[in-house]
């Protein structure tokens, strides 16, 4: 079994991993999107009990990449937060001031409502969208002069049929002509099924490997 697969697109080499992350080799940046930190916390403000414990995990699934690929660079592709701040806000400051030397950049979605100058504290750069080499980078999937669009949002999906005609909707990498949809790194989320063209790229992600379904 892989656990990460390495794509070419644009001349550029991508790391893909099982957890749901891109590295990109000629800029040494990883590449994520959709952590929705601090959902737990905002459904145990509705009175439905959810540990944080799920975000503790997608933290550390962030420490294990940034110590196998040791990255300059960490992008966020936007709803880095579910909602307002919490107690969850505390533990991923904590977690951001272990890294002093790795520069952050969150492209804001339509989830972070937490006000700018707080990143700004913990040496976050929040911006509306970033640029960088061939890529334009966004929350929202976005069709532009820029350069080719790498986004999340959308939480895609791909689903499988089994022998038995069982089926199981499972995260995926998608890459379209004009730009790519990456699966949501947080694990508090749900998935949504998309229907690629014949020309596209799809690598479905389960938790042992990466799989190229066209």
């Amino acid at each position: 079994m892989k656990d990460s697969l390495e794509f070419t697109l644009l001349e550029q080499s991508l790391v893909l991993s099982i957890h749901k992350s891109i590295f990109w080799k000629e800029r040494e940046c990883l590449i994520v999107s959709d952590l929705h930190l601090g959902k737990a916390g905002h459904f145990r403000k509705a009175g439905i009990p959810i540990s944080s414990k799920v975000h503790v995990e997608d933290l550390v699934k962030l420490d294990l990449l940034l110590n196998t690929y040791q990255p300059k660079r960490l992008i966020m592709l936007g709803d880095l937060f579910h909602s307002d701040k919490n107690n969850e806000w505390e533990a991923f400051t904590i977690w951001r001031n272990q890294y002093e030397g790795l520069e952050v950049t969150l492209t804001m979605g339509n989830h972070d409502i937490i006000a700018t100058s707080n990143y700004r504290k913990i040496n976050v750069d929040a911006v509306d969208e970033l640029t960088l080499g061939p890529f334009f980078m966004s929350h929202h999937p976005t069709e532009n002069s820029f350069g080719y669009n790498l986004a999340g949002h959308l939480h895609p999906g791909i689903s499988l049929q089994g022998k038995a005609r069982q089926g199981v909707r499972i995260p995926c990498f998608y890459f379209g002509q004009k730009g790519a949809l990456l699966p949501a790194f947080g694990n508090f989320t749900g998935y949504i099924a998309i229907s690629p063209g014949k020309q596209d790229k799809v690598f479905a992600v389960t938790p042992t490997s990466i799989i190229t379904i066209q």
